[in-house]
């Protein structure tokens, strides 16, 4: 098994997705080790004066006000960690219950928390022993951190409330911790704190997303060309000098992969056949544009994952000079703006894609292609549902475009008066990734029935390869009307598995 070994300066993205889902182990580094105990002895210093210090001798929020005897110390700890796990609602998947968790000790990792050695090894020994906490949708504004999110992870640390076994079992967190022989922690000054104030959830699902979104802007690049192909369009708009004069490097890199997967095809440049045409539809004609702008957001993205995935994200931090000192570091807007416009950017491709999908079904659009790609029009109704299906989700997908991070809402007696929303952000985008995928996989259903729908002419390579991994993989061919909810179930497990890009490499070789 993949190990994955945390140190003081951060982690990177593939670890993350490692950790999350396929259950990497974790161990931490001696320099991590060394770290945990130098900022730990810096904070019992400051525990043994009898000036307050925020998090340390203090109440937390609002209640930062009061002074906190020694005796009260260790409740006050436990206390917060109780009463911040209040989340409602359905269960948060496992793989973002594990990035949550791991996201955390990796900034515990930091020496900037205060946290102690025994109690960051806890945490690793939870994830390596498969025990998730049971994490509920709704509970975190994005600001101080996911709170109730991470107050849930840190629950099931101290062997309190629920969590799933390595058997998906969920039971008592106590039995689950006792049957692994991981001893809960006993949660000591600004311990309780520190495992609740971060933007870790946000974080853990943003670099999630980017790697799926990768594999799916490949994917989308793969479905226009054969779209492209199915309506005998021109593949002499993707030539590498238009797209040089307009020099975004997303929108070049997507060209590039739709000219490799049109190498080699004769179904292409046939405007001046029986259904002359100068130009082809914007959907056709400036699917790179569109594509390459979402590669290029992505990229920025991408960006503000890597300088947090290499921050400390706690209040207050321990600095290396022995310092304590409160800041505002856990707030999410940098990762809920880009959740944000990642979301507006999977909304454009999902829509272009629909556009070229009606395209194809159209008879007075298509270019030859019967209605609705159907066998006996009239007596078949082809894909027509099938699209209102993919319309459906383009829909929906506008609506999760509306900024979560537009919005704040006050709370903790004001004290927490401007929130990122930066969680919100990041479920949000969950679901537009799903519904991208069943778009993408609506568009390849469609697209290779209208190139096989083409008689005489034969499609690329790449184009054939594609052909022959679906319907091997499920996904039958033009025919007479049938069940067509499997047809597209399998298509969609085509596209979210990485089977189309796959398929089509060994012919192009890598794509963008």
């Amino acid at each position: 098994m993949h190990t994955v070994v945390v140190g003081t300066s951060g982690v990177s993205a593939a670890d993350v997705v490692a950790v999350a889902r396929a259950n990497a182990r974790i161990e931490l580094s001696e320099e991590a080790v060394a770290a945990l105990a130098s900022a730990r002895a810096i904070v019992d210093a400051l525990a043994a004066k009898p000036e307050p210090v925020y998090g340390v001798s203090t109440g937390f929020g609002a209640l930062a006000t009061r002074h906190i005897s020694q005796e009260l110390r260790a409740q006050l700890q436990r206390n917060i960690v109780r009463s911040h796990a209040a989340g409602m609602g359905p269960r948060v998947e496992r793989e973002v219950v594990r990035a949550l968790m791991f996201l955390r000790l990796k900034t515990v990792c930091s020496g900037r928390t205060g946290v102690r050695p025994e109690v960051a090894q806890t945490m690793a020994d939870v994830l390596n022993a498969g025990i998730t906490p049971v994490v509920h949708e709704y509970g975190s504004l994005g600001c101080s951190g996911d709170l109730a999110p991470l107050s849930h992870c840190a629950l099931t640390l101290m062997g309190e409330g629920d969590a799933e076994g390595p058997d998906g079992v969920v039971a008592p967190a106590g039995e689950l911790l006792a049957a692994h022989g991981i001893a809960p922690v006993e949660l000591r000054e600004k311990e309780g704190l520190a495992l609740l104030n971060g933007t870790d959830g946000m974080l853990g699902m943003l670099v999630m997303a980017l790697a799926d979104l990768e594999n799916l802007y490949k994917s989308a690049d793969i479905t226009a060309a054969l779209s492209l192909e199915a309506l005998l369009g021109t593949e002499k708009v993707l030539a590498p000098e238009l797209h040089a004069i307009r020099p975004h490097p997303g929108q070049g890199a997507s060209a590039a992969n739709m000219l490799a997967v049109l190498k080699g095809s004769e179904l292409t440049g046939h405007h001046q056949d029986d259904a002359p045409r100068v130009q082809d539809a914007y959907s056709v004609r400036c699917a790179p544009q569109v594509a390459g702008a979402g590669r290029d957001t992505m990229a920025h993205a991408r960006l503000v994952a890597e300088r947090e995935l290499a921050s400390a994200v706690d209040n207050p931090v321990v600095l290396p000079d022995g310092r304590v000192e409160s800041n505002g570091n856990f707030h999410g807007a940098p990762v809920a703006y880009v959740l944000d416009f990642l979301a507006i950017a999977a909304a454009d491709l999902g829509s272009i894609a629909e556009r070229r999908t009606d395209r194809l079904l159209d008879k007075n659009r298509s270019h030859g292609l019967p209605p609705f790609l159907a066998d006996d029009a009239g007596v078949d109704s082809g894909l027509m549902i099938a699209q209102y299906t993919q319309a459906a989700l383009v829909s929906e997908m506008k609506r999760l475009a509306v900024p979560a991070s537009a919005d704040s809402i006050p709370s903790s007696a004001m004290q927490e008066d401007h929130v990122s929303m930066g969680w919100s952000a990041a479920r949000k985008l969950r679901t537009a990734i799903d519904n991208l995928t069943r778009i993408v996989a609506v568009e390849l259903y469609a697209a290779t029935r209208g190139i096989e729908l083409r008689e005489g002419l034969t499609p690329g390579p790449a184009s054939r390869a594609v052909i022959d991994a679906v319907r091997a993989a499920g996904v039958q061919g033009p025919g007479p009307d049938r069940f067509l909810a499997p047809d597209l179930a399998a298509a969609d497990a085509f596209v979210r598995g990485g089977h189309l890009v796959t398929a089509v490499e060994p012919v192009t070789g890598p794509l963008a």
